[in-house]
Order: structure tokens, then C-alpha cells, then sequence
């Protein structure tokens, strides 16, 4: 009886001691993430606006521009199949440029790098690619049929109708993409003082 209630509560302290470990492994790897941000914050606390430096990453900061101007161009688009005028179709165009060019920006240049995230996140994270990926290849076409709409079909109102139709799918995708980045942010804690990004990385 004695012998049992020994193994028993060995068992017990084996099983805490194993369980510690893991979350000192798991709170090692976080705090690994945040701290040169924290760091470089802490002589910092009296500056009310951050420099571009002491964000973690750019990517919320450059992405937030594709957002508006690609859903923007998709709703000019959709009113100039009304009005038929060549003067908005080169705006949409060029709000189409700078925001094609963003969100390219954004997935390419200032995607952060994860690290240590879970298997859940991993799955988020592949959904706002795939949606970030629809919103840059339908928004580049959008674009290149813009620019043969202006110079060939001289803004044609069918022409225009099928870039509309491009356009509301790149101005869905972008949204979705949003989703699932906020998701990331605020629901799997991925960002936020730097948590889970690999921080020699935090501009590319």
C-alpha cells in the first residue's frame, strides 16, 4: 500500500516536472521573441510616436493601403460602368497601381517570418497567403485590362464590365485576406510586441 502511494506520487511530481518544463520551453521561445523588441522600447517610454524601427514589422502598415485603394478602385469601377468616363478610368487605374504595388509589397518584401506558432495558426496563416496570392494575381490583371481597356476599347462599357467583375474578386480576396491577418493578430497573438516573428527578419 505504502510502496503504491510512493509510486504514485512519483509519478505525479514526474508528470508536473515534465509539464513545467514544456511551458519554461514554450514561454522561453516567446520571450526569446520579444526581447530586443522590449529592449529597444524600454529607453523609449516617454516618445508617444514610434519610429518606423521600433515596430516589429511594416506589414500592417503598408498592407492597410491595398486594402483600401484595390477595394476603392473595385467601387469606381462599378459606378463608371455608369458614367462612362475616361478620366476616372485613369484613376482607378493608377489607385490600382499603388495598390497592386502594396499588397505585392506586403506578401513579398514585408511578410514577416513566423516561428514557434501552432499547428492552428499555421493553418490561418496558409488561408491569408492564399487569399493575399488571389488578391495580387487578380488585381495585376485587373490592371493590364484596364490599361488595354484605355488604349484599345477605348473604355468600352462590356470591356469595363469584365474588369468590375476581376476587380470585385480582388476586392473580396483582399477582405478575406484582412480576415484572416486580424485573425493572426488578435485572436492567435502573432505580432504583437514581435511574438512569434523571427525579428532579424521583422523588415523583409
Amino acid at each position: 500500500m505504502l510502496s503504491a502511494f510512493i509510486q504514485a506520487n512519483a509519478h505525479e511530481g514526474h508528470k508536473k516536472k515534465k509539464q513545467d518544463s514544456t511551458a519554461t520551453q514554450s514561454e522561453h521561445i516567446q520571450g526569446d521573441t520579444v526581447h530586443h523588441h522590449d529592449e529597444a522600447m524600454a529607453s523609449n517610454q516617454s516618445k508617444v510616436t514610434a519610429d518606423l524601427n521600433d515596430f516589429p514589422t511594416l506589414h500592417p502598415l503598408i498592407v492597410h493601403f491595398a486594402i483600401v485603394l484595390i477595394i476603392v478602385a473595385a467601387a469606381l469601377q462599378l459606378i463608371n460602368l455608369i458614367l462612362i468616363k475616361k478620366e476616372i478610368a485613369w484613376i482607378i487605374a493608377a489607385i490600382l497601381l499603388i495598390g497592386v504595388l502594396s499588397a505585392w509589397m506586403a506578401g513579398r518584401n514585408f511578410h514577416p517570418h513566423t516561428h514557434g506558432i501552432s499547428d492552428h495558426a499555421k493553418m490561418v496563416l496558409e488561408q491569408h497567403d492564399m487569399w493575399a496570392a488571389w488578391t495580387i494575381n487578380s488585381g495585376i490583371l485587373a490592371l493590364i485590362l484596364q490599361v488595354v481597356n484605355l488604349f484599345v476599347f477605348k473604355t468600352k462599357r462590356w470591356a469595363m464590365a469584365i474588369i468590375a467583375v476581376i476587380l470585385a474578386i480582388s476586392g473580396y480576396s483582399v477582405s478575406r485576406a484582412g480576415h484572416y491577418g486580424a485573425q493572426l493578430v488578435h485572436i492567435e497573438g502573432i505580432g504583437p510586441q514581435g511574438k512569434y516573428l523571427e525579428m532579424e527578419h521583422h523588415h523583409h
